[in-house]
């Protein structure tokens, strides 16, 4: 599909908006228009996102041209953080206003398209607005959509979905949080297909991902994806900055004290300074040594142990610049939009090539500009790491993601989840859990295991616990037993380290 053939009013909002599109739009328009389930791989800040939303908006708006769009979600997205969520809401509401505003001057019908959030920070009142009348957007995060499949309100406003849009995809691959969406994906295709004879296309963002082909069968769950590669190398000014004092095996109180100067005059030289670190304690103690450098009005810190309004409010005080620094963890490593980055100071090695290149790519994070990072290593091992990384990013080269090979504590979690939804003939649940990816290779021995541990709990000295499903061994089916599904939706997704039935199962304080 080129650019041409969208809707005018789609069309002329990108075009008064942009002056034109990026070659992995225009590449990405044409795989996404033809139905197929696409991965999008291409540098941070080459306009992606806008090349997987805006095939699915102009979907809806040749839909509403026809008739009066009907109540419930068409466009899942499903970003890893919650932040990223808030923020591709935002960013929606601009292109769908601009829409809004042709049509209305040029005498069509309004396209009456909604967008709405739904994750862990969504207050009560939103949510039940989102029941009451469902969008046709719907921003989520991995444990959200755990959630809503779980509910009946939550089915029944999922069971249209037609395009489903995974962003920040290499960063859950390779964890039991992507084995847990991988799942959540199989049971939703089973869900449309049951109730609307849909199978919802897939499409996939990512700046680094190796091995790229690995990533497409992840997201695809197995079934042919194209892939639209532009790479992830681009222009950028990158260095590292030593202090004076030799670096020891652990930085001394006053190395400490040149790196805060260091930092400061970095601030200084520049309009806005984004500085990663690897802790929240971290973030904590140089937010508040530069801002007694500095001023408390112009840094703060990010992370995910603050308050969601904190959060929000130190997004918003940055890309309305009026911010200096910002202190993050990788809660600002993906790409949320806030506002323009000159220099990322990274404090420490990030651990990885693709950390490196996510956290570097939130300065001159738009088409066209050059990211500038500078890392400052804390210690000799870092110091090593740093070089190791700068040389990886100049080669061109990656991590390689490693994706779990079926965790059954994520399955157990996700079968108890199912089965209280609705009753299941074992063999077609099996054959539902093998379309994730990480389950394609799953032993029927393993699955059926699992069943009889859901079964038939566990015993301890106050009796058996934790039988949450019924196995009728002689018909082949599995149905769940009343504490289930307030089992599954008091979890509320969360993802364990170990496998641990009560853990995995139980309510998470």
């Amino acid at each position: 599909m080129e650019l041409s053939a969208f809707h005018p009013a789609v069309r002329h909002w990108f075009d008064s908006t942009f002056e034109s599109a990026t070659p992995v739009q225009t590449e990405a328009w044409k795989a996404i228009g033809s139905g197929q389930n696409v991965l999008i791989a291409a540098p941070t800040g080459s306009g992606k996102t806008f090349a997987a939303f805006l095939c699915a908006i102009n979907d809806l708006v040749e839909q509403g041209r026809r008739k009066p769009l009907a109540d419930g979600v068409q466009v899942l997205y499903v970003s890893p953080l919650k932040a990223l969520s808030n923020d591709i809401e935002k960013n929606l509401r601009e292109p769908l206003a601009g829409i809004e505003d042709w049509l209305q001057k040029n005498g069509e019908k309004p396209s009456g398209i909604r967008a709405m959030v739904r994750t862990g920070d969504t207050p009560p009142g939103e949510r039940e607005k989102m029941r009451r009348q469902p969008p046709q957007v719907l921003v989520t995060t991995p444990e959200s959509l755990y959630l809503l499949l779980t509910s009946d309100s939550g089915r029944n406003i999922l069971a249209g979905v037609s395009t489903v849009i995974v962003d920040e995809i290499h960063a859950i691959a390779g964890s039991k949080r992507g084995s847990h969406l991988s799942l959540s994906l199989a049971r939703l295709d089973t869900l449309t297909r049951e109730r609307n004879g849909l199978y919802a296309r897939r499409v996939g963002l990512s700046a680094t991902q190796k091995p790229i082909e690995t990533i497409a069968g992840f997201l695809a769950g197995g079934e042919p994806c194209t892939i639209v590669d532009t790479g992830h190398q681009r222009d950028r000014d990158l260095g590292i900055e030593l202090p004076r004092a030799p670096l020891t095996p652990v930085l001394a109180t006053e190395v400490w004290e040149e790196v805060y100067d260091r930092l400061e005059q970095r601030v200084e030289e520049h309009k806005t300074t984004l500085i990663f670190v690897n802790t929240r304690r971290l973030a904590e103690r140089l937010a508040k040594a530069l801002a007694e450098r500095l001023g408390e009005e112009v840094v703060t810190a990010h992370h995910g142990s603050l308050s969601r309004d904190h959060r929000l409010e130190a997004e918003q005080a940055l890309k309305s610049g009026r911010l200096r620094a910002l202190v993050a963890t990788a809660s600002l490593e993906l790409g949320i939009d806030i506002g323009h980055v000159d220099l990322v100071c990274q404090i420490g090695s990030p651990g990885s090539i693709s950390a490196f290149i996510q956290r570097v790519g939130r300065a001159g994070h738009a088409v066209g500009e050059t990211p500038k990072g500078r890392m400052f290593p804390i210690s000799r091992d870092d110091l090593v790491e740093c070089v190791a990384l700068l040389r990886a990013v100049a080669e061109n080269q990656l991590d390689a993601v490693v994706i779990p090979k079926a965790p059954l504590d994520v399955l157990a979690q996700q079968l108890v989840a199912e089965v209280s939804a609705r009753d299941w003939s074992c063999d077609e649940l099996y054959s539902t859990v093998r379309q994730a990816w990480p389950y394609r290779d799953l032993p029927r021995d393993d699955f059926d295991e699992v069943i009889a541990m859901l079964a038939g709990g566990f015993a301890t000295r106050r009796g058996r616990r934790s039988a949450y499903l019924h196995h009728d061994a002689v018909n082949g089916r599995v149905r769940a037993r009343p504490s289930a599904r307030l089992t599954a939706l008091q979890n509320g997704g969360a993802i364990p380290d170990h496998f641990d039935q009560d853990v995995i199962l139980m309510p998470q304080g």
